[in-house]
């Protein structure tokens, strides 16, 4: 399979590309909730413009005792602990972000078993006192009909009211369905703003879409200098499809100062978390050796695996004919490893 890709006519030209052109943005996905891994208080990695929906808790550390031992409990994945702990706080005081965590006990089913509706009810009861975590995450299960009628118009209304709390996933989903437009008409220029929200508290994916929203020209007058710090924000956070836009506008000093030994780390750093798009503009940078020491066998490599995932690249395809046998075994031999880790199950993902 690998030898096929290598074996193909030779180029007439060997003059590497000048630029390096964007992927097409993806469009946003439908907002959807990520179930919270055991012992990890922080968000599981989301797809391409889906939202975030981190377990029911805090930044700052519940000051009741009872609450500590719930969240110390649900934290560590004692879950059963945690229900009865959050169950008593929530009976005894009516706390609402004691509610809040049993919404997303019953809502995962950790430790007791799912039950959406029950769910439903500690969110709805938690969001009558104003807790805006648990008005996000009613608003999802609206949104995905579990456990109440499916209705995307409530769902926009809980976003929102989670939202003009301050809480960022809530404004990121917030803009998502402005973009969507059918709880309400589309209007680019409120996405931008719930972007603009959620991207200033730290939420990679919406500074990603607020980026995009820049470079484009949606929702709010195109600057590409706004689109490349925002791009830039979002790499940070280890948001991979910022890393490649970032990359591309590092490579083409498009919005930012021309730096293509800065492209090539993004790139790589975006490779190595499995990006297909990463692979290709990686290779391409290792064949042309810009920014980066040529090397046509590594460059061969990472071209393999792009063309194994259907990423084709004629271009590399003619560029990569002179490797010698020895050569193009090493970078079959290379992508194979590769392609063998556990990781490939995120291959070709941006």
């Amino acid at each position: 399979m690998f030898a096929s890709l290598i074996g193909v006519a030779a180029a007439s030209s060997q003059e590497a590309p000048l630029t390096l052109n964007p992927p097409a943005a993806p469009k946003p996905a439908a907002p959807r909730p990520v179930t919270p891994k055991p012992a990890q208080p922080a968000p599981a990695k989301p797809q391409p413009g889906a939202p975030t929906a981190p377990p029911a808790q805090h930044a700052d550390a519940p000051a009741d005792a009872a609450l500590d031992t719930a969240y110390g409990a649900f934290q560590r994945g004692f879950y059963l602990t945690a229900f009865h702990q959050a169950t008593r706080r929530a009976s005894d005081a009516g706390d609402p972000v004691a509610m809040t965590l049993l919404g997303e006990l019953y809502s995962a089913g950790l430790g007791i078993q799912q039950d959406y509706r029950k769910a439903a009810d500690w969110y709805r009861l938690a969001t009558a006192r104003n807790e805006p975590i648990a008005a996000f995450q009613l608003g999802v299960l609206y949104l995905e009909g579990r456990g109440v009628a499916k209705d995307r118009g409530e769902a926009a209304k809980l976003f929102r009211r989670s939202a003009d709390a301050g809480y960022a996933p809530a404004a990121y989903n917030l803009a998502l369905l402005y973009i969507e437009g059918q709880a309400f008409p589309q209007d680019l220029a409120q996405a931008a703003h719930w972007f603009r929200v959620a991207a200033e508290k730290d939420l990679p994916e919406a500074q990603y879409g607020l980026a995009v929203f820049y470079k484009d020209g949606r929702g709010l007058a195109p600057d590409r200098a706004q689109a490349a710090r925002w791009f830039a924000r979002a790499a940070a956070l280890d948001n991979v499809d910022a890393m490649i836009d970032y990359a591309i506008a590092l490579f083409n000093g498009d919005g930012i100062d021309k730096d293509e030994e800065a492209a090539v780390r993004w790139f790589r750093k975006a490779a190595l978390k499995g990006s297909a798009i990463a692979w290709n503009r990686y290779a391409r940078l290792l064949l042309a050796g810009r920014g980066v020491a040529a090397d046509r066998v590594q460059a061969a490599r990472w071209h393999l695996m792009a063309r194994s995932v259907g990423l084709s690249d004629p271009w590399l395809d003619q560029q990569i004919t002179n490797l010698t046998p020895q050569e193009r075994a090493k970078a079959e031999a290379d992508a194979r490893a590769w392609l063998k880790q556990p990781a490939a199950s995120t291959l070709g993902q941006r």
